[in-house]
This record gives C-alpha cells, sequence and structure tokens, in this order.
C-alpha cells in the first residue's frame, strides 16, 4: 500500500472530516474585520458596543448575502457562511458565560434579527424603503442617532454593496478580494 494511500486510510479512520464551512472562513473574517473597522463607530456614530458591533457584522453579512442570493452556484456558500455567522455568535454569548440552557433561546433571536436585517436591506436596495430608515431600525435600533453618523453608514454600506456587485462571485467567495 502506497504511502498516500495509506495516510488516506488513517485520516478516514481518525481524522475528523473537514467542515466544508472553513472554505468561507476567510470570507467571514474579512465581513468581520470590516464590521470592526473604527468608522462605523467614529463618523458613523454606531455604538460601539456588543450590540453595535453585533448589527454591524449583521448589517454588513446582509450585504454579502443579498450579493450571492442571485448565484445560483453560491446557495451552499451562503447556507456555510450563516453556520459561520451562527457559531461565532454562539461562542461570543459562551464567552460572556450564558449558559447552555440560554445560549439556544439567544441564538433563535440573533438568527431572527440577521433574518429581519436581511429583508430590511433587500427591500432598501429595493427601492421598497429608504436604506435610512433601514439604518436607523437594524443599526441604531430606533434610537435617536445623528443625522450626520447615519449619513456616514449608508454612505458607506452604498459603497460596499457597490464593490460587492462588482466582484466576481468566486474572488468574493474567496475571502482574499479587496472590497
Amino acid at each position: 500500500m502506497g504511502t498516500q494511500r495509506q495516510m488516506g486510510l488513517i485520516q478516514r479512520m481518525f481524522g475528523r472530516k473537514a467542515d466544508p464551512a472553513t472554505a468561507m472562513q476567510p470570507l467571514y473574517d474579512q465581513v468581520v474585520a470590516r464590521a470592526r473597522e473604527p468608522h462605523w463607530y467614529e463618523a458613523g456614530a454606531v455604538p460601539d458596543t456588543m450590540d453595535g458591533r453585533f448589527d454591524m457584522i449583521a448589517a454588513l453579512l446582509s450585504l454579502v448575502l443579498l450579493r450571492l442570493e442571485p448565484e445560483e452556484e453560491a446557495r451552499q456558500e451562503s447556507v456555510w457562511l450563516t453556520e459561520l455567522f451562527v457559531q461565532d455568535m454562539d461562542g461570543q454569548l459562551r464567552q460572556l458565560g450564558i449558559g447552555d440552557v440560554s445560549v439556544g433561546k439567544h441564538m433563535g433571536k440573533m438568527m431572527s434579527a440577521l433574518g429581519g436585517r436581511l429583508g430590511a436591506y433587500r427591500r432598501a436596495f429595493g427601492g421598497e424603503i429608504t436604506l435610512d430608515a433601514a439604518i436607523r431600525r437594524n443599526i441604531f435600533r430606533e434610537e435617536a442617532a445623528p443625522d450626520a453618523g447615519v449619513a456616514h453608514v449608508e454612505k458607506e454600506m452604498r459603497a460596499h454593496a457597490a464593490s460587492l456587485v462588482e466582484l466576481k462571485t468566486e474572488a468574493l467567495l474567496s475571502g482574499r478580494a479587496p472590497w
């Protein structure tokens, strides 16, 4: 038996299966890094809190998912990307000390929030509602927000969405393309 074949057998017997979602890790990391850029919290006046950071990750992830939505060949990758979001949020909750009993309830709320944001941004970019209204509701959570901050977030989200449209799907999925 050849060495490669033996290694394959050993990996199948004792190794863990490769998680296909890990292929989307660079893209998810890129979304998170973009959501952590200081300008959102400084010029954009997004609250620099756990909720504010969650809202920015959810907003930018929504833009990526909306970009991938019409791409039939990227459906599985969209699912994997969402799974990475779930894993990340689960880990964040556990780091905060939230126990197993409560994590499921919190995760349900977070997934509902992501779905709501995805729908709101879909409607905003489809012209059904204004992006300003979607931002005020989903990032600032209807709290008083400075108009200049909202305008900054809107301008940056529009630019971000436009840059995603310009990317070829393969480049976007790689998580290594600049956007």
